[in-house]
């Protein structure tokens, strides 16, 4: 079966379960060409100074709830259906909805979740952010995937909330006060890096695949520097509130170190791998030296960026997550689970909708999930990840199984042909069919 065959067959099936809902979006027609004219003017405005080129192109909405898209740009093999200027059609139920570039009948398309409610900032910033991810896809810039769960560890959260400190202190300040607020930032970050070694590749390539996202929405919708520093600590605060850090920092923390290297002029258009550390670029543009070892000077200096408060905030989120650890685990552990081994994961969530469970893991109380294995939706009850992002968990409430259609009680399963579900002492596995 080809390609775009399968496409039309899959779209085919979706429209016919969800006609009715299908135009319960206040995305129209008329609506959308404002919005793409909106966002191709702020494109032409900065017409690839930043980045070398003009970032706009092949952009389409999709509706968490109908999976409707609506796009500025035809599909090569004709998915999408014109009305109007307009090309619309329906997102496969059992793909990913995730601001991200993807490859959509034969075109590369940004692709952004359209917001639950009609906000214009968030509309063109979210189209921004994927038009940049289809950039960085088309000049072979790609995500990898990141382990960065060590960010959900008390230790690491607590020179993290320090660095956040001393950065905004930078941005926000010049002269020598700036100079101080930028090495105390890099020794808070030598620190942790000192202290989860294993981790530091990851936490480059996220920060620097979705931080440099980040910023350059910033950067090309706020017409001010007074109104982009405002919008970006309004991020921070939000990112800075989140009970979980491992799948969010990075955004707002490569847009603060982009934000250092661009208040000294430098080039973006140098930067073309994810492996690129902008913390090293920082320390280089403003000339900091550092200690051979951070820890030995990082405890002295965290004094004059609120340590005994963010102590006193980690020290209440470590109980919150316990006393949730007592009400919650249970489901994942001691009542019959589902057992899914992560491969080459790709999630689809809510960042403010995840909650550390210490040692256990990370609980996603909805998310889509695509591996090896299949497509996995959690619309309630939960999925129980590990820290180490290799296992995930659900519970087996209401398992049924026809064919390769698995569902339980709030979640369902569309499994590939060479997987099978197993069930062992009342839990199941996921596991590959043996040759």
């Amino acid at each position: 079966m080809s390609m775009k065959f399968s496409w039309i067959i899959a779209g085919l099936i979706v429209i016919s379960g969800c006609r009715a809902d299908e135009e319960n979006i206040y995305l129209t027609p008329v609506k959308a060409r404002e919005y793409f004219k909106k966002i191709e003017a702020v494109c032409d405005s900065d017409n690839g100074r930043l980045w070398g080129k003009n970032l706009y192109g092949p952009v389409m909405f999709v509706d968490r709830t109908t999976r409707k898209i609506v796009a500025n740009y035809p599909d090569k093999e004709g998915i999408l259906k014109e009305k109007e200027g307009i090309y619309t059609g329906l997102f496969p139920r059992e793909n990913i909805i995730n601001n991200t570039a993807l490859q959509f009948g034969g075109t590369l398309f940004g692709m952004a979740p359209l917001p639950v409610e009609e906000d214009e900032f968030r509309i063109v910033t979210r189209a921004v952010h994927c038009l940049f991810h289809r950039y960085q896809d088309s000049t072979g810039f790609t995500s990898s995937g990141y382990n960065t769960g060590n960010m959900d560890e008390r230790n690491a959260r607590v020179w993290l909330k320090l660095e956040w400190k001393a950065l905004r202190k930078a941005i926000d300040s010049d002269g020598p006060d700036q100079q101080v607020a930028v090495r105390d930032a890099l020794i808070f970050r030598g620190t942790s890096d000192e202290l989860y070694q294993t981790f530091t590749r990851d936490r480059i390539r996220f920060e620097t695949y979705e931080g440099l996202s980040t910023f350059t929405y910033l950067k090309l919708t706020t017409n001010s520097p007074g109104e982009y520093k405002t919008r970006l600590f309004e991020n921070l605060d939000r990112v800075y509130k989140l009970t979980s850090y491992a799948r969010t920092y990075g955004s707002i923390h490569g847009t603060l170190y982009a934000t250092l290297m661009d208040d000294k002029g430098f080039d973006f258009k140098t930067i073309r791998s994810e492996d690129t550390d902008m913390s090293d670029i920082v320390r280089i543009l403003y000339g900091v030296t550092l200690p051979e070892v951070c820890r030995d000077v990082a405890g002295s200096l965290a004094l004059n960026y609120d340590y005994e408060t963010i102590k006193e905030e980690e020290a209440r989120h470590e109980q919150e997550i316990n006393e949730r650890l007592t009400r919650t685990v249970s489901t994942f552990t001691d009542k019959p689970v589902v057992y899914f081994e992560l491969i080459s994961p790709y999630f689809d969530f809510e960042p403010e909708d995840i909650r550390p469970l210490g040692s256990h893991g990370t609980l996603y109380n909805q998310i889509r999930v695509s591996d090896n294995w299949g497509k996995l939706t959690v619309e309630k009850g939960g999925c129980l990840v590990s820290n180490t992002f290799k296992y995930l968990r659900i519970p087996a409430k209401g398992f049924t199984a026809n064919k390769n259609r698995v569902e339980g009680e709030g979640w369902h399963l569309i499994l590939n042909s060479d997987y099978e579900i197993v069930l062992v002492e009342q839990n199941y596995f996921v596991r590959k069919l043996e040759p």
